[in-house]
C-alpha cells in the first residue's frame, strides 16, 4: 500500500519528467525542497478567558518568476508535508499559466468551525503577525484556502497595513471588493476549470449530455456544478464528506444547494436518492475531484470508471492511482492546470491593486478565459510534442519554465 505523503508524491511527479525537460542536476535538486520554510505559534486568548497556542505554517517554495504567491488553510488537518507539497504544486500552476509568480502555501492547524468569530479574528490576526516580516506584495501574497475566506482576509490586510504603517492591498489576495478585492475572485477556481473543462470535452467529442459526478460540494465544487449546470450540462451525482446523491436524468442544482443549505449535507435530497457507494465507483463520463488531496490512491483507482477526470481539488489522484489510470486510457486533467483559475484572478487581483483601477465582472472573465484557453492549449501541445500524459505535460510545461527562469538569473 503506498504512503499518501503528499510532499513525497509531490517529488515523485517531479522525478517523473526530469529526464523528459532535460533538467540540469543542479537546478532539480534546488527544486526538491522550498526556499525558505517558516514555522510559526500563534497564541490566542479565547473567550474564556484561556490562552490557547496554534501551530501555523508558511513555505515559500520557489520565487524564480516572480513573488511566493499562495493560499492561508485553516485545517485540523494542516501539516508541513502538506503546505510543502501544495507551496511545490502553486510553483508549477502559476507558471503552467504563464503568470510572473512563484509558489508558496500556509496554514494553521485549527478546526476553525470550533471557534467564535472573535477567536478566529484572533487567530487570523496573530498568524499574519508571526510571518508579516517574510510577506509583501514583492516578497509573497497569500489568499484564501480551505476554511479561510474573504473576511479573514479583510483582517489579515487590516493587521499587516498596522503593522507596515502604509495601505498595501496587493499583499494578500482574495479580499471583498470594498477594500481592493476582484470580482470574479470568489468563484474563479470553478470558473478556470469549467474553461478548460470545456476546451477537453471538444476534444474527447464529449457532449453536454454526458454524465458529470462531482465529489466535494464546498465552495469550488458547488460553484463548478452551477457553472455547468447554468451552461447545460447534465450533473448526476454529487456528493460531499457526508454522502452522495444522484438522479440519472440530472439533479436540480440551485434545489440542491438550497437543501443542502437547510440540512448541512446533500443526503437526503428529494430530487435525487442516496447513494450507497462510493462517488468514485459511479458509472459516469466525467468525474471532477473537488474534495480534498489523496481522494484516489492505488487502493480504489482500479474503481473508478469515468472516461475523464477533471482535478479542481489540489492533489486528489496519487502517482500510484495515477499509474493505474493511466493503463486504464482515463484522461486527467491535472490540478496543476484544472484549478489555477483561482491564482489567475488573484493575479489580476494584485494588477488592479497596483494600478488602483478595477475591471467589470466581464473583463475579469474574459481575461480568465483567455489565460485558461491558451493555458490548456500549451499544456495539449506539451503532452502532445512529448507523447505523455496530461499531467506529464504540464509538469514539463511548468517546469520548464521555472527552470528557464532559473538559469536566466545564473
Amino acid at each position: 500500500m503506498e504512503k499518501n505523503s503528499a510532499f513525497q508524491n509531490a517529488l515523485r511527479q517531479l522525478a517523473s519528467v526530469k529526464d523528459k525537460t532535460g533538467l540540469d542536476d543542479n537546478i532539480y535538486e534546488q527544486l526538491k525542497k522550498p526556499k525558505r520554510f517558516i514555522e510559526v505559534s500563534v497564541p490566542v486568548r479565547m473567550d474564556n478567558g484561556n490562552v490557547r497556542v496554534f501551530t501555523g505554517y508558511r513555505s515559500q517554495f520557489n520565487d524564480a518568476r516572480g513573488p511566493y504567491k499562495g493560499g492561508i488553510r485553516f485545517h485540523p488537518n494542516v501539516s508541513e508535508d502538506e503546505v510543502k507539497a501544495l507551496s511545490m504544486w502553486m510553483t508549477w500552476k502559476t507558471a503552467v499559466v504563464d503568470i510572473p509568480l512563484g509558489g508558496g502555501k500556509g496554514g494553521v492547524i485549527v478546526n476553525p468551525k470550533e471557534l467564535s468569530a472573535g477567536e478566529l479574528e484572533r487567530l487570523s490576526r496573530g498568524y499574519i503577525r508571526a510571518i508579516a516580516p517574510f510577506i509583501g506584495e514583492r516578497i509573497d501574497i497569500p489568499a484564501p484556502d480551505v476554511y479561510t475566506d474573504p473576511r479573514i482576509m479583510a483582517w489579515m490586510l487590516d493587521e499587516y497595513e498596522q503593522i507596515v504603517g502604509h495601505k498595501a492591498p496587493g499583499t494578500i489576495t482574495g479580499k471583498p471588493l470594498s477594500i481592493g478585492g476582484s470580482r470574479a475572485r470568489g468563484y474563479s477556481t470553478a470558473q478556470g476549470g469549467f474553461y478548460v473543462l470545456e476546451e477537453i470535452v471538444k476534444k474527447m467529442r464529449l457532449g453536454k449530455n454526458s454524465e458529470i459526478s462531482i465529489q466535494g460540494f464546498g465552495n469550488a465544487g458547488a460553484n463548478m456544478a452551477e457553472i455547468l449546470y447554468k451552461n447545460g450540462y447534465k450533473i448526476t451525482a454529487v456528493s460531499d464528506s457526508k454522502g452522495g446523491v444522484s438522479n440519472s436524468d440530472g439533479l436540480d442544482i440551485k434545489k440542491l444547494e438550497e437543501h443542502k443549505k437547510q440540512s448541512g449535507s446533500v443526503l437526503g435530497f428529494s430530487g435525487g436518492k442516496d447513494m450507497g457507494s462510493d462517488i468514485l465507483e459511479t458509472e459516469t463520463d466525467v468525474l471532477i475531484l473537488a474534495a480534498l488531496e489523496n481522494a484516489v490512491t492505488a487502493d480504489n483507482a482500479d474503481k473508478v470508471k469515468a472516461k475523464l477526470i477533471l482535478e479542481l481539488a489540489n492533489g486528489p489522484v496519487t502517482p500510484d492511482g495515477d499509474g493505474i489510470l493511466d493503463k486504464k486510457n482515463t484522461v486527467i486533467v491535472p490540478d496543476i492546470l484544472a484549478n489555477a483559475g483561482g491564482v489567475g484572478v488573484s493575479y489580476l487581483e494584485q494588477v488592479q491593486n497596483a494600478y488602483m483601477y478595477y475591471w467589470s465582472e466581464e473583463e475579469v472573465l474574459a481575461k480568465l478565459k483567455e489565460m485558461m484557453t491558451k493555458a490548456f492549449h500549451d499544456v495539449w501541445q506539451a503532452k502532445e510534442e512529448n507523447k505523455t500524459t496530461m499531467r506529464q505535460g504540464a509538469y514539463i510545461l511548468a517546469i520548464s519554465r521555472v527552470a528557464q527562469a532559473m538559469e536566466d538569473r545564473g
